[in-house]
């Protein structure tokens, strides 16, 4: 499937596809590099643990030690699970720049402050909302909720792909959580902007998530990839202008904002 058969495939879920509105020059940079989607379903849990500011997550509170010594328990349970292909567990490095003006207007969007996070892959779909309905799953909720202030559970599948995140080694691991009024505007300036990643920073893997309907999440998407070293990502958020002029004006633009969180393995 080409990247046009993706997106018009994706447009079909709002009806029809709404027009890209460009900030500056016309591909100013070079397009996203796609490879096929999976096929994998996903359960995504996001914890928000401890309150710090945005480079202050080396302090852990021994309640969310607690909570990734359990997590991580229940990662390697689940690896032994024929429907399972990963289960990676992460904690907060920094809160970058990037979160978009658009979320002063929305008040009603719960700001992303997750620390703590547990991302699993299923073969399919169907296998990652079967499990996230399974008495293991709330009761594995229900533990990990009492030691944190707040958290989201998704079922999601893989809307599109530069290439598979590797979780075998550490590194610097991007959820960007996404708002947008319109889940096509979303995807379509996510596949706009995505390219500036690559051109950019030397970005070469990225899962994008699509998260089912459900209600209280307000999450449109939420990208995964990752860098090896703060380095490779964080001086092109902080010192090149084109991040603010083109990626997020171009959000801006779409009605979308931008959320992003840098994690470590836990």
């Amino acid at each position: 499937m080409n990247d046009e058969s993706k997106m018009s495939e994706q447009s079909s879920m709002t009806g029809h596809q709404e027009k890209l509105q460009i900030v500056g020059p016309k591909d100013k940079f070079p397009k996203v590099t796609l490879v096929e989607p999976t096929q994998s379903g996903y359960l995504f849990l996001a914890l928000e643990v401890d309150h710090r500011p945005p480079v202050g997550f080396f302090v852990e509170s021994q309640r969310k030690k607690t909570l990734i010594k359990n997590l991580k328990a229940l990662a390697r349970q689940l690896l032994d699970s024929n429907d399972v292909l990963e289960a990676t567990v992460f904690k907060a490095m920094i809160v970058p720049p990037g979160r978009g003006a658009l979320l002063k207007d929305r008040p009603e969007v719960n700001i992303a402050r997750f620390d703590v996070t547990l991302l699993v892959e299923f073969t399919t779909p169907e296998a990652a909302q079967s499990f996230a309905s399974s008495v293991q799953w709330q009761e594995a909720l229900t533990s990990a909720d009492k030691l944190a202030s707040k958290s989201i559970t998704v079922t999601a599948s893989n809307a599109r792909r530069i290439g598979p995140v590797d979780h075998s080694r550490d590194g610097v691991f991007l959820f960007n959580y996404f708002y947008a009024d319109s889940l096509d505007l979303n995807l379509q300036v996510w596949n706009y902007t995505a390219g500036w990643f690559e051109d950019q920073t030397g970005l070469d893997n990225s899962t994008l998530l699509l998260p089912d309907p459900k209600p209280g999440i307000s999450y449109t998407i939420i990208n995964h990839c990752r860098w090896d070293r703060l380095r490779d990502i964080l001086p092109a958020l902080l010192f090149n202008r084109t991040f603010r002029s083109f990626v997020l004006a171009n959000f801006q633009k779409n009605n979308t904002a931008a959320m992003p969180i840098l994690y470590r393995l836990a």
